[in-house]
């Protein structure tokens, strides 16, 4: 049995407290189920929505472990600070009556800030945020999202997503922090640290959870929730580091992959779930299945004959806590697998030990009843300007023809397109509601793109557009408008979704939007396009003819003021694209391709490549040294460039560092993101900075699918400049 590695007395507890268990009451710890199991409904309108009898059912009763979501499902949405702490005080008062007194666990989707409490600081989105290639915006995030569910009393967190974005049509491709490893890595893990802290039972800590374990976010078809097809070598190189990274930093849950790979589903993935994540990565913590997915074992996956079957299957394959969610069937049908010998005590055990132990790490059986942290009006404060700063370094400048921006504030402007005048299009999934999409609820003290405009011109600024996104906008009016202005800005994009409910068949705009950015080109006015969205929209021929392009993505709550500050030069744009932007719709070639992608006829050819984003200012790297010409495998080297801000403007600038193993056993890609650092100059200051590659860094996997260092020769890549060394034995 793997019981958790434990100090200060932790595990003495976990073994008295488990010898004293119920078979009922350990197999409930494994129970995890959905507020609606426990609430009433909506129409009610309670001003506490639990239903007493119902939750004493799930807690004393069945001695539930852990409640997830907001009330009233499946129109789930953000409730104030004062309703979250009555439901908490009425969970902990009912844990309370229960035998052994065991306290429950409460999960919450908080993907950009605490998406379901109401008047929270909601970020950019996870894209977004790694568009800004700053570690430090992600800690920060990480720390006022902790502090924020910490004042609701909520205690667990499912995110960071550490899936890499891989695949462009995949519904989730924003929830991840791109398509590189390094990346992910460096922002998921600034994540963790400053929502945990040193000790997430800490009063404004949390503990964290990563999504999806593993290989979830390259579905082949591009559409959630269906097969992916991986091999064990590509698994290892770009799927699994970003989860063995969060190990590292201390998330103590694991969100399992809620489709499949090569042909298992995630949830009965014994090699993924206990082989690799337990034995080799040395994971401590508790797994959790995601939503029904032990019953989709049978209904979906047809891999269980029967519902009784999938429970047994995901358990043995190391699944320790079910999101049933909506009932007790996997707590009846687990007792009577256990029962009949089908399930060893042993593994429930074993699951139980790992809940319990992290029930202990976040203080819960130390808990003072309706006990919960209060934000101080500077924590407030310091909140919402980081927000606002993550959302201005968030937002990607991809053109800037004759340098027509930034504009005057006199310009005269016509702003029409569906993304213009809405807060949702710039949030996403996951903002106030499931889906993101009920503008209605929407704070009313946040600025759409139209209105920070608005705020901020001294010119004429004219609206040609909907209330709505899909509402057919009257564009010969546009057109006519159009006349009258300098500058127009032509707002396009998605709608918000998440999940399936996301899927699409291609990264084509739709037809109406086309023809509105046509009809816009056509008066030879300049053209702004303004992106806003989840997924990089096939925008070639547009902004071919368009002066400028900015890629907005989801910038948060605070993204109509960011646009603006960019749009009239309030704020420099230093964002740059963690992802490769196609020039058509199946050119899906990611920036680290192999050689044999550009050989001959084949090519990278993005409309935008990763890494890129421009300024109004320029800057210059040189310089590029090595500190050896040659190194042992198990030596480090360090790496030294100077950048300098070669423009007029102040600006910040990032440096990205690509290694290239020029030979191996396994074909390397062209090269691979290594490191980076972004620095801040003012016009004609530089800086030399410098980096250290491990020997990590210079490893793969090899052909017998270990991590190896091969001698031979390497390439670093900084700018336009390149510099060789090579290892020796």
């Amino acid at each position: 049995m793997n019981i958790p590695i434990l100090h200060n007395g932790i595990a003495n507890k976990i073994e008295n407290l488990l010898s004293q268990m119920t078979l009922e009451e350990k197999v409930g710890q494994m129970t995890l189920i959905d507020a609606s199991v426990v609430t009433v409904g909506e129409e009610q309108k309670a001003d506490n929505p639990i239903d007493q009898a119902k939750l004493e059912e799930a807690i004393v009763n069945r001695h539930v472990g852990a409640i997830l979501n907001t009330p009233y499902t499946p129109h789930n949405k953000a409730q104030s600070v004062e309703t979250w702490r009555k439901i908490i005080s009425s969970i902990q008062k009912t844990s309370g009556k229960s035998r052994l007194k065991i306290p429950v666990l409460y999960g919450i989707d908080a993907i950009h800030g605490a998406t379901y409490i109401k008047n929270a600081v909601l970020f950019p989105q996870a894209i977004n945020m790694a568009a800004t290639f700053n570690p430090e915006l992600s800690t920060r995030e990480g720390e006022i999202t902790a502090r924020e569910i910490r004042t609701a009393g909520l205690q667990w967190n499912f995110y960071p997503v550490m899936d890499i974005g891989r695949q462009p049509l995949w519904p989730r491709l924003w929830e991840t922090y791109g398509e590189d490893v390094h990346l992910a890595a460096v922002l998921g893990t600034a994540y963790i640290k400053g929502h945990q802290g040193d000790d997430f039972s800490a009063p404004d800590k949390a503990s964290t959870c990563l999504k999806h374990y593993v290989g979830y976010s390259f579905p082949i078809n591009g559409k959630d929730r269906t097969p992916a097809w991986i091999g064990e070598r590509m698994l290892r190189e770009y799927f699994l580091p970003e989860f063995e990274v969060g190990v590292k930093a201390g998330s103590p849950t694991v969100m399992v992959n809620s489709g499949e790979v090569d042909g298992i589903p995630g949830h009965a993935n014994y090699h993924y779930l206990t082989t690799i994540l337990r034995g080799e990565l040395d994971f401590q913590g508790f797994t959790v299945s995601d939503w029904e997915d032990i019953k989709r074992l049978y209904t979906r996956d047809k891999l269980a004959a029967t519902p009784r079957e999938a429970v047994k299957i995901a358990v043995m394959a190391g699944v320790d806590m079910s999101m049933v969610p909506f009932d007790f069937s996997f707590y009846d049908l687990l007792i009577d697998l256990v029962k009949s010998g089908e399930v060893p005590i042993s593994r429930i055990d074993e699951a139980v030990s790992r809940i319990l132990t992290v029930k202990y790490q976040a203080g819960l059986f130390e808990a003072k009843p309706h006990s919960f942290y209060e934000e101080s009006p500077v924590q407030l404060a310091e909140a919402a300007e980081t927000n606002r700063q993550a959302a201005r370094e968030s937002i990607v400048l991809a053109k800037n023809a004759n340098h027509i921006l930034p504009l005057k504030k006199s310009a005269r402007i016509l702003v029409t397109g569906p993304t213009a005048n809405l807060l949702s299009v710039m949030n996403g999934g996951w903002t106030i509601t499931w889906q993101g999409d009920d503008e209605s609820l929407y704070p009313k003290d946040k600025l759409t793109v139209l209105e920070a405009l608005q705020q901020k011109s001294t010119g004429k600024v004219t609206y040609v557009g909907g209330k709505y996104f899909d509402e057919k906008i009257n564009v010969q009016k546009a057109v006519e408008e159009a006349k009258n202005h300098d500058i127009i800005l032509l707002c396009l994009g998605e709608k918000p979704y998440t999940e399936t409910i996301g899927n699409i068949n291609s990264l084509a705009l739709d037809q109406a939007q086309i023809n509105l950015a046509q009809a816009m080109i056509a008066t030879q006015k300049p053209v702004i396009l303004l992106m806003l969205g989840g997924r990089p929209r096939i925008i070639s021929e547009i902004a071919e003819q368009s002066a400028g392009v900015i890629l907005g993505f989801l910038p948060g709550m605070e993204g109509g003021g960011a646009i603006a500050d960019i749009l009239y030069g309030y704020y420099n744009p230093n964002g740059k694209l963690p992802i490769s932007y196609p020039r058509h719709t199946n050119g899906i070639t990611p920036y680290d391709y192999k050689p044999i992608e550009s050989f001959e006829l084949n090519t990278y050819n993005p409309l935008y490549p990763f890494g890129h984003g421009l300024s109004y200012t320029t800057f210059q790297t040189s310089g590029l040294k090595v500190e050896k010409d040659k190194i042992t495998r198990g030596e480090n080297i360090n790496i030294a460039v100077n950048v300098k801000n070669t423009g007029s403007f102040k600006g910040q600038e990032t440096v990205l560092l690509y290694l290239n193993d020029v030979a191996a056993s396994v074909s390397r890609p062209n090269k691979q993101l290594k490191a980076f650092k972004k620095v801040d100059l003012d016009p004609g200051q530089d800086e030399n900075l410098s980096f250290t590659l491990t020997p990590h860094d210079l490893s793969f996997i090899g052909v017998d699918l270990k991590r190896i260092v091969e001698p031979g020769e390497f390439k670093v890549m900084v700018g336009k400049e390149t510099v060789n060394f090579s290892v020796t034995r």
